[in-house]
């Protein structure tokens, strides 16, 4: 079968088949999907040899980049020596067991015990579940309520989704359900008492506490945030927010969730973003960076105290009704522990925090450009925020597709990254990065912005003089 007859036959299927996620299904089965056949460093290749700089580590996950032998080789040995072992009832992994004990050291202090899963979707509902259990098991089962922020994203499973505070994950879920809430976000540039971060600030731990007062303390269970919103827009809160709303779930009486599914891992500089800023919750969450993408796989971290409330409330030998059959297992805990390996002994921490900064000050160069009205980036997590007029800070018209035009002319030039549907420009460039890379990526990038640009403003002018 020839390479063309082969990719015919692959869309065919794909459009037939593959329900794909976060896509319109219908354009998804005009227009058909672009398949990638390999990868290398921090470029993809796809099935018709266009080969391109990934900038947004494929779903702000491959951290290490792409080809990295020594984590293929670990999941390769552990494959052959034990494919699988369940984590369930009594019995565990080596490589399991490592990872969870690794986790304990790397995390913020007095996060000490690990459930582990397969996403971060699944992470956060492990994080519900277990918030639900712990409550009812110290004798307050009117804790019910979960309160989370606008803009933000905690996954797309039946729980998770409705503590999303996106449209597009709410739309025909039947979702927020009644026990779940949201306060504004913490979005500087478009926030009532913006741009002043303190005002921001303030009106969001005052948010907070309305809404318990409203719902009444001893009805509220957690509140749940991430320390930047990834897909709400890379949205980066003021200054000292995690520590305001650590501060403010203990005066409230309420637990702590924290989402760095995105964040972590060397994403925003530290190793988790929470920990950067001194700050432990009560729960916190990890996926993506985990393992790099290179395995599925996710781990839901819990402080002692809640841990031994769960423990005792089975002390008679009730077990805990809680895990899946992929939970530890011990190919992706090996790829975790492979992929550690390459943050700390192999310098790629050390790395990002390095080009992380380059990144900060290339990035920001193009707010100069008059269709772009900020850019938030912190270490190696990025956002271009496209206006159509810098001054009242308004919206491209939604028909003008300004931010997917970006992106298909962006790809055209050799550079993927993501675009949001409020013509945000999304990058999370992989940890291995140089500065000669960001180099590349921002010619890319500016060049696709200025020539969508020039197109745009053409256009108009043809218009008004028809």
């Amino acid at each position: 079968m020839s390479i063309d007859s082969k990719q015919a036959e692959l869309l065919a299927t794909d459009r037939a088949h593959w329900i794909h996620p976060v896509a319109p299904l219908v354009q998804h089965e005009q227009r058909g999907a672009r398949i990638w056949a390999s990868a290398d460093g921090i470029h993809l290749t796809d099935m018709d040899g266009k080969r391109v700089q990934d900038a947004f580590s494929g779903l702000w996950c491959v951290n290490v980049g792409y080809g990295q032998q020594s984590v293929v080789r670990a999941a390769q040995e552990q494959m052959a020596r034990l494919p699988y072992a369940t984590g369930y009832f009594h019995f565990a992994s080596e490589p399991a067991i490592r990872l969870a004990g690794r986790l304990v050291e790397l995390a913020p202090e007095g996060l000490t015990r690990v459930m582990f899963g397969q996403s971060g979707s699944d992470a956060v509902d492990t994080a519900i579940r277990t918030v639900r259990y712990y409550f009812n098991a110290i004798g307050q089962p009117s804790k019910k309520h979960f309160i989370a922020l606008q803009r933000g994203y905690h996954g797309s499973t039946a729980t998770g989704s409705g503590l999303t505070a996106l449209p597009v994950f709410h739309r025909f879920f039947d979702v927020p359900g009644a026990e779940q809430h949201h306060l504004p976000s913490p979005y500087a540039y478009r926030h009532e008492s913006g741009p002043d971060e303190a005002a921001v600030l303030r009106a969001t731990v005052a948010a907070l506490e309305a809404k318990v007062a409203q719902l009444g303390a001893g009805n509220v269970a957690a509140f749940i945030c991430e320390p930047i919103q990834g897909s709400g827009g890379v949205v980066i809160p003021p200054p000292g927010f995690l520590k305001a709303m650590r501060e403010a779930c203990d005066r409230l009486d309420i637990l702590l969730i924290v989402d760095e599914v995105i964040t972590g891992f060397g994403r925003t500089g530290p190793l988790f973003a929470c920990g950067g800023e001194g700050v432990t919750p009560d729960l916190m969450t990890m996926a993506k960076g985990l393992t790099a993408g290179y395995a599925a796989m996710s781990a839901t971290m819990v402080t002692e105290k809640i841990y031994q409330a769960i423990a005792a409330a089975g002390a008679d030998g009730t077990p805990f009704g809680h895990g899946s059959t992929y939970a530890g297992h011990p190919v992706s805990a090996a790829v975790a522990n492979a992929v550690l390996d390459l943050y700390l002994d192999g310098g790629l921490l050390a790395n990002g925090q390095k080009v992380g900064r380059y990144f900060e000050q290339r990035l920001k160069e193009l707010e100069a450009l008059p269709c772009v009205g900020e850019v938030r980036v912190r270490g190696l997590l990025g956002a271009v925020e496209l206006v159509a007029d810098k001054a009242s800070k308004a919206r491209p018209e939604p028909a003008l597709r300004f931010g997917q035009r970006v992106l298909e002319e962006a790809l055209e030039r050799g550079l993927v990254f993501r675009a949001f549907g409020d013509d945000i420009l999304g990058f999370a460039p992989s940890l291995n990065y140089t500065e000669a890379d960001v180099d590349v990526l921002i010619e890319r990038l500016r060049g696709a912005i200025e020539h969508v640009l020039a197109q745009t403003v053409q256009a108009s002018a043809t218009a008004e003089s028809a």
